[in-house]
């Protein structure tokens, strides 16, 4: 399990665990907060091919999907 500071996610970088489309390594472009200033999403660009996905941040946390940094 990942442990993550959900205010220090942008520009944070992460690697796919079961990388698809030959999308390994993305970096998180943007933050989706709650009017209270919460993190509620977070979105990932692959550096590959740029392709953007929005998801939930706590997803971040499952080390079965995700890797902190680039490996």
């Amino acid at each position: 399990m990942n442990r993550i500071n959900p205010r220090k996610l942008l520009l944070s970088k992460w690697t796919a665990a079961h990388p698809q489309n030959r999308e390994k390594h993305f970096l998180v472009t943007e933050l989706f907060e709650d009017e209270d200033g919460t993190v509620l999403e977070v979105e990932l660009q692959a550096v590959l091919t740029k392709r953007c996905e929005r998801l939930d941040w706590q997803s971040l946390k499952n080390s079965d999907q995700w890797l902190s940094g680039w490996k």
